[in-house]
């Protein structure tokens, strides 16, 4: 059946159409990656915002949307001086530090 087809069959109505969703093959559906709730918000950024976004968080490897939580949850460490690190972001400010040779 195409898809005028299958319209059709939805807007006559009745059973027909029930028959024709449950012989249909199951979609793939997106996996979370988090087990926790999630609430969807729409941010309105500036065009070239968005792209040094989308850059940042292709470099890293990860979806826009994940970078932008991550970004959000360490400022919001910031403002309760509950630090959230990465372990690499923190030998980095490690190794500018000055060493102090003791003898």
């Amino acid at each position: 059946m195409d898809r005028d087809q299958a319209i059709k069959r939805f807007h006559e109505g009745g059973a027909d159409f029930a028959d024709l969703i449950s012989d249909g093959a199951p979609g793939d559906l997106p996996v979370p990656d988090t087990e926790q709730p999630m609430v969807s918000r729409s941010v309105r950024l500036p065009l070239h915002t968005y792209e040094r976004v989308r850059a940042a968080a292709d470099a890293r490897g990860i979806g826009v949307t994940t970078l932008m939580r991550q970004w959000i949850e360490a400022g919001l460490a910031d403002l309760d001086d509950s630090a959230t690190v990465s372990l690499a972001d923190l030998r980095r400010a490690l190794a500018t530090l000055p060493r102090n040779h003791a003898a």
